[in-house]
């Protein structure tokens, strides 16, 4: 774990569900960020202990860029009783936009299994968001890779978080193609991205890769 700015970290754990044959590297990466109050963990996996510790003493909140990227929030959620803020899982009518599938390819009554743990009973206290929501924990949702697959802003630190829109499985930061929807282009997403560059960012924080900077953003944007 590594201190970004004053109370502002980054760590990288291998990811459990990871096999062989993913596109994505196993490490992911998560952050916490304490604002003195709140101690708000994004896209958790495998919280180093000191900051387990730092949670007794504030409001542990934890925050998805998207509902796949769930990670370790159950156990976080029965650990500090953490309340979650979640993009919504993929509907069916997801599946056939994002995939290009056939409704009828879908069981009937499919659901997802994104959160459903924290959506179902008494999971949690769950809180979905989407672009253009301005959460009640300092941050604000832009559009990212899909409509449940979002970046997040912190202007107070000048920082954004991103799911898997704009990452780096070791060829630098980028759009990759793999994580490209169904009939999207690059140049359609980047155009979706750009509203980003209108925003003061200097740290860029994403799921996949190590963090970057503003320069790495308008690179990959252009």
């Amino acid at each position: 774990m590594r201190e970004l700015q004053a109370g502002l970290w980054h760590w990288q754990a291998p990811h459990p569900e990871w096999t062989a044959d993913q596109w994505w590297p196993q490490e992911v990466s998560s952050y916490a960020l304490d604002d003195g109050a709140r101690l708000l963990l994004f896209d958790p996996l495998a919280v180093p202990d000191e900051l387990i510790e730092l949670a007794a003493d504030r409001e542990a909140v934890v925050v998805l860029t998207a509902p796949w990227h769930e990670r370790d929030a159950e156990s976080l959620v029965k650990r500090l009783g953490a309340p979650v803020f979640t993009p919504a899982p993929d509907t069916a009518d997801d599946l056939v936009q994002k995939y290009g599938i056939s409704p009828d390819q879908i069981p009937s009554g499919w659901q997802s299994t994104d959160v459903a743990w924290l959506l179902t009973g008494d999971g949690g206290e769950a809180h979905l968001y989407a672009e253009g929501d301005r959460l009640p924990i300092g941050v604000e949702a832009f559009r990212g890779r899909a409509v449940n697959d979002l970046v997040l802003w912190i202007e107070s630190r000048r920082v954004i978080v991103t799911g898997d829109a704009l990452v780096d499985f070791g060829r630098g930061f980028e759009i990759p193609e793999e994580v490209l929807q169904h009939g999207v282009t690059r140049e359609q997403l980047v155009e979706e991205l750009r509203p980003l560059l209108a925003l003061p960012v200097e740290l860029v924080l994403p799921a996949h890769g190590a963090p970057t900077d503003r320069a790495a953003l308008e690179r990959a944007l252009i």
